[in-house]
């Protein structure tokens, strides 16, 4: 009985999927050829996952009775575990009948049972039945790239492009750095694609495309100076071409001096918007304050509905203190986040309005900073919300309740769940509670050890209780498990700078933190401590001033304000100290200068 069950099962799946006639595969991909849809699998199995699933029943049928016959005997020995003898069968019927599907159906057995060199006999035999065929082009070079092939994977993504529709080939070509990904040896793929591209390097209406994929397969093989002569070549193709430009943003950490000339000049021609903000990104990131303000300004004019633009802006300017001009910008990034339809445009509502909730908040304004939390959309991640919403309960003294909100957080992954114990540390270590987050941050670090975002906020707790033998040992140990973080260099050179001890060593810990990132105000601010420890005024005022200029904070007005007093400078010392205080009116720092200068704001 169960035997004639399955008998019918596969006579009816051998009907149904490769009784028709033997046409040629004229039928175009729904997508271009190489999409990271179709990339390449970890294994020959995974490559086609898919495949073989049902077929439209065929108009009218090219089987005799015996390769009809043939045809169930395969199936039925794939299904009774006999892959090899099954793939042998199909696949000879397939020979017999150039039939595309029953090809298909010949690879995706042979990958079912993970014999890979099967699969690529198959697809090979179906590429020499049916030379036309891009699909069967399209599982020859996945094949080939899972079995690591890479030179013969090379030769078939050029017969795969050249055999596109002009049209169609610009968007294969973008593809093919992911389909290419799996490849261990990064040069040996960059080698092997810009050969295989060669003839669209050479093409007017391709090369700028080409060059793109050339100088993103070289940047990830580690070939910087390559990668940027493939930059070059690209935008000289087509200087209107994205491309190019993404991936001159792409490379200006590490070619500054090449790319920054292509990118300002290109910033003078009308180019989308999203690379205008990449560029205001990168700008920012280099500590062009001026310049970044400039770009941000002719995108809102130019782009008024580009709310991605908006949104930056008015942070840009809300780290810049320019708080009247932020909170403009961001309720205008809300009102435009709001009124879209696709999901996907709404990404940074939540940023926005977390942003005005903590402008009202500033100001004192709790209804409203309340009203902004609460159009925060349901999705938004859970620690970043009870942050806010503590911090704002915090400041109305209502300091059971705010701790309340940090507990109540949940979470649904191992990630969240750090987060979570992240910010209930900070919150305790700022109100005083600092046993209580050492302990939290304690029974983390053990079930987790090797969570350095944890070892950070433990330093951090250790300093707070003067455990500074503890805390050095757990920045030492960041220091050589991260050695290009700056963090950890940064938090133990301040740390001997505040303590006014081991002052040299503190000012190199601080340097090295400066040289891996230069632009990072609070590195500044804690250069200007040092050098205020060590007697160096002039270097400390001038290092302290520019950190403020660049990211208006408290701690920074603190440091700064010290620096002006003892020069004499009072009344410019106040000022900055009351700017201070309207940054963050709880700051422990700030609040315990104002102590030792005996300052009443």
């Amino acid at each position: 009985m169960k035997f004639w069950f399955r008998f019918a099962a596969v006579t009816s799946c051998v009907l149904s999927a490769w009784a028709q006639p033997a046409l040629p595969d004229a039928s175009p991909p729904a997508s271009p050829v190489l999409t990271p849809a179709t990339s390449p699998a970890a294994t020959p199995q995974a490559a086609l996952s898919a495949a073989g699933s049902p077929l439209a029943p065929p108009a009218s049928s090219a089987l005799d009775a015996a390769l009809f016959y043939q045809l169930l005997l395969g199936e039925l020995n794939v299904q009774a575990g006999s892959a090899g003898s099954g793939f042998s069968m199909i696949l000879d019927a397939a020979r017999k009948t150039n039939d595309p599907q029953l090809f298909q159906r010949a690879v995706d057995v042979a990958l079912r049972s993970r014999s890979g060199e099967a699969a690529l006999q198959a697809a090979q035999a179906w590429k020499s039945a049916v030379p036309a065929s891009t699909q069967a082009n399209r599982y020859l070079l996945q094949i080939l790239l899972a079995l690591n092939r890479v030179d013969e994977a090379g030769k078939a993504l050029a017969t795969s492009i050249q055999d596109l529709p002009a049209d169609e080939q610009n968007a294969a070509i973008a593809s093919v750095p992911s389909v290419f990904s799996r490849v261990s040896d990064k040069k040996l793929a960059a080698d092997t694609v810009e050969k295989a591209l060669s003839f669209a390097l050479k093409q007017a209406n391709t090369a700028a495309a080409a060059w793109t994929t050339v100088g993103r397969m070289r940047r990830e093989a580690g070939q910087a100076a390559l990668s940027v002569a493939a930059t070059r070549q690209g935008h000289s193709a087509d200087p209107k071409a994205p491309g190019p430009l993404i991936l001159a943003l792409s490379l200006s950490g590490v070619a500054p001096a090449e790319m920054g000339p292509l990118l300002e000049k290109a910033m003078q021609t009308d180019v989308p918007p999203e690379i205008r903000l990449g560029y205001a990104r990168l700008l920012i990131g280099q500590g062009q304050q001026a310049a970044a303000q400039m770009q941000l300004s002719q995108l809102n004019a130019k782009h008024p509905d580009f709310a991605a633009a908006w949104l930056v802006h008015g942070l840009f300017l809300l780290e810049s203190g320019k708080r009247t001009e932020a909170e403009q910008k961001l309720r205008k990034h809300v009102d435009l986040a709001k009124s879209m339809t696709n999901p996907n445009e709404q990404t940074g509502l939540t940023e926005a309005l977390m942003a005005l909730a903590q402008l009202a908040q500033q100001k004192g304004q709790w209804a409203l900073a309340n009203e902004w939390l609460a159009q925060v959309p349901p999705d938004a991640e859970p620690t970043k919300l009870a942050s806010r919403q503590a911090d704002l309960l915090t400041q109305q003294g209502l300091l059971d309740e705010a701790w309340l909100v940090l507990s109540q957080i949940k979470t649904s992954n191992a990630e969240q769940a750090t987060r979570k114990v992240l910010v209930q540390s900070l919150w305790l270590r700022e109100n005083k509670r600092v046993d209580e987050a050492y302990a939290l941050v304690n029974d983390a670090l053990k079930a987790q050890p090797q969570n350095t975002d944890l070892m950070s906020e433990l330093a951090m707790v250790c300093e707070k209780l003067k455990r500074y033998d503890e805390m050095e040992t757990l920045l030492r140990q960041l220091m050589q498990r991260k050695p290009e973080d700056p963090h950890a260099f940064n938090a133990l050179g301040y740390s001997l700078a505040d303590r006014n001890t081991r002052l040299d060593e503190a000012r190199q810990l601080i340097t090295k933190a400066l040289q891996l990132a230069p632009n990072d105000a609070y590195i500044q601010d804690s250069l200007g401590w040092v050098a205020y420890r060590q007697g160096r005024m002039a270097e400390a005022l001038e290092v302290l001033q520019a950190a403020f200029k660049s990211r208006p904070d408290a701690e920074i007005a603190a440091h700064l304000g010290e620096v002006l007093w003892v020069l004499g400078e009072r009344q410019q010392a106040a000022t900055i100290w009351r700017e201070g205080l309207m940054l963050k009116s709880d700051n422990s720092t700030l609040l315990e200068t104002f102590q030792r200068f005996d300052f009443k704001p």
